[in-house]
């Protein structure tokens, strides 16, 4: 701390230096310019030329930072415990009053410890206790990379007001979480709690940070995403030698021009390297430059997570503001003050002149660490053999019977509330739903999910300069996809861009390669094999060929390369449907087939349709060291005259390791030749439907990338249009039974009950009187329901005869629009005659049956009852 204090005297010193020069220029050059001043006259035109000039400089305005201060934060609905301490808590203060005072008078170097803050409702809060250990709900919270991410993108970036100073306010997490900003202290204090709400050994640390890190500016880092990961080399087993191997063929190539070309490419190799190093200390040295004036001295805080709890093997640092984890040993962090979780405060009592490199971090000595509370759950350093055994014993005897005092004092629970993220948030993440992050030739974009209506929820942008001017790539990263389109990489350089599909593509499509969307270009498809019954897993395509690899076919089809010629005919629009491609050679493999000899299992065929060939190369036997070939000449089965041409013996040339007899023969390989004729057809027509595919697979993204439709969880009822329709018609399902429910509660004798005067009592011939009104008045009802549907059926029944009526006198001179017309007139007249006769039948069957169960009801009311029993 020592060297700190001196760095500050210093540059106050050279401040003071300077602006005393300043003023003696100042001095200096006031009176030329008063007798310059005086020298000058300004006409009209020289007036308004000025003006004009003064008019085109354009001054840019910077932007405002974000404002995260008491004064916007609304304290009117914050719970007792933000706005008052208890008494432990107050006692709490005292005793790091106590402990402030007398680390102030022993260390008188070392910068205030920072203990108890104002929180929101300017209360002094102890910093343990605005530590509040939760377990959020999400399973993405539970590691420590997943949770220091979420809170990265979740909050932002608020700077401290003072950056040699720690603030004056530290306010919950629950109010950062609420208005998604703060400063280094308010990330640590929330990621602290949710890192030991999980499980880790997790700490806020009080110190100091370069001005990368305090300022969270990653334009000299790279990003984590160009990264690519480091590929484990497998090396091959060699076979072993065969005894009776054949002797590879002399090399006779020039030993000397090896040597030469060998050196040329070390000293091209050289070159580019020399240059890629002087580039590099170049920027740099550029980098250096900008040395910064607060180096050592910019206070900043993050979290330190120690080994052992939650399988952590070595202690580590993270940077709240970025998410990155790194070394205690990292240059980026220069100092620690202090550091606490929500049980107690250690102060760093070592020597930090090499940063933290050669800091220990064992809480439990109390050499390197003074702690303010007696009850910590850290160990003390163990003293060695020799400092046992040289202890006297005699101190153990005099203190035996003898309690020690308690002097421990237990941390006050959190006054913080329970730290609560609803799913809504979860899934927002960034403020706004847009994050935007600045690396070195890297810029990354984050936005929430159903944000954009493409589903692009990333996109990490590639520069070849610092500036970022030129772009070398993009990767676009999409979420909720119907086409399950995941990852668009686009290479601005070469045109090349290539698409990643997760599996569930219409078309079992996982890659696809291309330059450009129109067919009969360079692409290529790779596809999910255990999802399409062809086994297809790969499909190369070129202006003037089409390649495919299969695997797990029947058949055991491994690979088809088909070669295409020049079109015959030449029009417009030239596709495989409408103009095919002619096809000149198609070459097949397949796998071994264990069913069958190797001698009789083929290799790889070739049809040269052009040529009339066939061209057949079986499987190798493992005992022998070549394999049998045969080549068919194809012929036509007629000549010119319409004779049928007779299979000969120079139709058919073949090549047997161990011939057999019935290869020989005539009809063998006629049989042959037959059979791969009707092979070769099923391999062109293959051949035509694997273009057809490539157009339609050409289409279908097409339509994709103009819809972009999104797909939607059944679960998420906010976004699910079908669910919300489905949970308002239950709605109004329930909302009219409640209705019919209150209606079958009203009171059926109210009306009648009316009419007479209140407060009487009813007399017997009054209920037989009110009994029969009402009676009488349902039975009205009833028969005028009966009635009305009734003549709703005529009328119906009356449009549809004279609409029928029309029909036959028009029938003639009506048009196709005029019958759809009239056919959908009827069906609808047929669907209402039939719903009113049905409604009316029934009415016929539950009107007897209706009036019954009234009478029955006003039999049993409990005013009439009585009045009504003689007559029951």
């Amino acid at each position: 701390m020592e060297v700190l204090k001196e760095k500050v005297e210093e540059e106050e010193a050279a401040e003071r230096e300077e602006a005393a020069e300043r003023a003696e220029r100042g001095e200096k050059t006031k009176r030329p310019m008063e007798v310059r001043r005086e020298e000058t006259t300004m006409t009209q035109e020289m007036l308004r030329d000025l003006e004009r000039k003064l008019s085109e400089i354009e001054v840019s305005v910077p932007e405002k930072l974000l404002a995260f201060t008491k004064d916007t934060i609304d304290t009117s609905k914050l719970p007792l415990s933000y706005q008052s301490n208890t008494l432990k808590e107050e006692h709490l203060l005292q005793v790091a009053d106590n402990f402030s005072r007398q680390y102030s008078h022993l260390c008188p170097d070392r910068v205030p410890l920072f203990l108890h803050p104002l929180n929101e409702c300017e209360v002094p809060k102890f910093v343990s206790t605005t530590i509040r250990p939760t377990l959020m709900p999400y399973p993405e919270l539970y590691n420590w990379d997943t949770c220091a991410q979420f809170i990265s993108d979740f909050l932002s970036m608020v700077p401290l007001p003072d950056p040699l100073k720690p603030p004056l306010y530290l306010y919950s997490s629950t109010t950062v979480l609420k208005y998604q900003k703060g400063n280094c202290f308010d990330f640590s204090t929330l990621l602290c709690s949710m890192l030991i709400g999980a499980g880790y050994d997790a700490y806020c640390v009080n110190g100091y940070g370069s001005q990368d890190l305090c300022h969270m500016d990653l334009t000299r880092e790279v990003c984590p995403l160009t990264m690519k990961p480091k590929e484990s080399v497998k090396e091959e087993e060699k076979a072993p030698p065969k005894k009776y191997a054949i002797k590879p063929p002399r090399d006779l190539t020039s030993r000397f021009e090896q040597e030469q070309e060998m050196k040329r490419q070390e000293a091209i190799k050289a070159e580019e390297e020399n240059r890629r190093k002087q580039e590099e200390a170049r920027l740099l040295e550029q980098e250096n430059a900008k040395t910064d004036p607060l180096h050592g001295l910019r206070v900043h805080s993050w979290v330190l997570v120690l080994s052992g709890k939650r399988e952590v093997p070595e202690s580590f640092f993270i940077d709240p503001f970025t998410a990155r984890s790194y070394s205690t040993q990292d240059d980026h962090f220069l100092g620690i003050e202090s550091l606490w979780n929500h049980k107690n405060y250690w102060v760093n009592m070592q020597d930090c002149w090499n940063c933290c490199k050669d800091l220990v971090f064992d809480l439990g000595d109390p050499v390197r660490w003074e702690y303010l509370l007696l009850g910590t759950d850290k160990p003390f350093l163990s003293l060695t053999e020799e400092e046992d055994e040289g202890m006297n014993d005699d101190d153990d005897v005099e203190n035996l019977g003898k309690e020690d005092e308690d002097k421990s004092f237990d941390m006050p629970p959190s006054w913080v509330e329970q730290i609560e993220i609803s799913p809504e948030a979860f899934e927002t993440r960034c403020p706004n739903g847009k994050k935007v992050i600045q690396y070195k030739r890297a810029k990354l974009e984050k936005w929430a999910p159903y944000l954009n209506n493409n589903g692009l929820v990333c996109r990490l942008t590639t520069y070849e300069d610092l500036e970022c001017t030129k772009t070398l790539e993009m990767k676009e990263w999409y979420q909720n996809r119907e086409d399950m389109l995941e990852l668009k990489h686009i290479n601005k350089i070469t045109g090349l861009n290539v698409d990643y599909f997760k599996p569930g593509h219409p078309q079992a499509l996982r890659v696809h390669s291309y330059k450009s969307m129109q067919p009969e270009m360079d692409r290529v498809m790779e596809f999910y094999e255990t999802a399409r019954v062809d086994g297809l897993i790969k499909r190369e395509e070129t202006p003037k060929t089409m390649t495919e690899h299969y695997q797990g076919r029947p058949d055991f089809l491994s690979y088809r390369h088909v070669n295409f010629g020049p079109r015959m005919k030449k029009l417009a629009l030239n596709s495989a449907e409408s103009n095919p491609r002619p096809m000149v050679k198609i070459t097949e493999r397949f796998f071994r087939n264990p069913a069958k000899p190797a001698d009789e299992d083929v290799a790889e065929r070739v049809f040269l349709i052009a040529e009339e060939r066939i061209q057949l190369r079986y499987h190798c036997r493992s005992d022998h060291i070549t394999a049998n070939k045969r080549e068919f000449l194809r012929r036509t089965e007629v000549d010119s005259k319409g004779n049928k041409i007779i299979m000969t013996p120079d139709m058919c040339i073949s090549f047997e390791v161990e011939p057999m007899e019935h290869t020989k023969k005539l009809l063998y390989q006629y049989e042959a030749m037959m059979k791969l004729k009707n092979e070769e057809k099923l391999s062109r027509h293959q051949a035509w439907e694997s273009e057809l595919e490539v157009l339609e697979i050409l289409k279908l993204r097409e339509e994709e990338e103009e819809a972009h439709t999104l797909t939607i969880s059944i679960y998420d009822t906010k976004r699910n249009e079908k669910c919300k329709e489905y949970r308002e018609a239950m709605e109004r399902v329930l909302h009219e039974e409640h209705l019919r429910q209150v209606e079958a509660q009203l009171d059926y004798l109210a009306p009648f009950l009316a009419q007479l005067p209140p407060g009487e009592k009813l007399t017997r011939w009054q209920a037989v009187r009110l009994k029969d009104e009402c009676l009488n008045d349902f039975k009205q009802r009833l028969i005028d329901k009966a009635n009305l549907i009734q003549a709703r059926f005529e009328k119906e029944t009356q449009e549809l005869q004279k609409k029928q009526q029309w029909y036959q006198e028009n029938q003639v001179t009506l048009t196709p629009e005029d019958e759809d017309l009239y056919l959908s007139y009827c069906s609808q007249a047929m669907f209402r005659i039939r719903i009113l006769e049905q409604r009316l039948s029934r009415h016929k069957e539950l009107a007897p049956l209706k009036y019954l169960a009234l009478e029955e009801k006003l039999y049993k009311d409990p005013r009439l009852v009585e009045l009504l029993k003689v007559f029951v």
